[in-house]
């Protein structure tokens, strides 16, 4: 029988790359678990940078539309002439 060694190191060899397929999908599992963590986290942050700077357009757009005194003399102020 001299196919049986041949055999048995082609058997060897796939259960060897069958533990390093293994491992390897267990490291991208961790992998694909971290990379869904940051990515819900910067999705939290970038949302809240979006809503802080709607918030401030909202406020120069009302603070544009309000109306402003052009000049006030000191009489109207209420301060000394």
């Amino acid at each position: 029988m001299p196919y049986l060694p041949s055999a048995a190191l082609l058997l060897i060899g796939l259960a060897l790359l069958g533990l390093y397929v293994l491992r390897v999908s267990r490291g991208i599992g961790r992998t694909r678990t971290v990379l869904a963590a940051a990515k819900a986290t910067f999705g939290d942050e970038t949302g809240l940078l979006r809503a802080r700077v709607a918030g401030l357009r909202v406020a120069v757009a009302e603070r544009k539309r309000s109306p402003r005194v052009a000049w006030a003399g000191r009489g109207e102020t209420g301060g000394r002439s």
